[in-house]
């Protein structure tokens, strides 16, 4: 496992991961750890789509504000460099 050194942490950010700790039953470097981990690998991963999904929602917007009537969506012609 690999060991990492944080330096210069402010008195009152230790006493609350401390207390934190304490809280929890474990270590203020177990907890430390369980911290990071939680950030890093969250249990639950944020999917874009469904995260654009409720944007959309909170915002108000529905199907149909990206209808487009009768209109087909093709590709892009690609530029031609001659």
């Amino acid at each position: 496992m690999a060991v990492l050194t944080v330096r210069n942490v402010p008195v009152e950010v230790h006493r609350a991961l401390r207390l934190r700790a304490a809280m929890n039953g474990r270590s203020t470097e177990a907890e430390i750890r369980d911290i990071l981990e939680n950030v890093v690998n969250p249990k639950q991963r944020i999917r874009m789509g469904d995260a654009l999904a409720e944007l959309g929602r909170r915002s108000g917007l529905t199907s149909d504000d990206f209808a487009v009537s009768g209109q087909r969506w093709a590709p892009a012609e690609p530029f031609q460099f001659e």
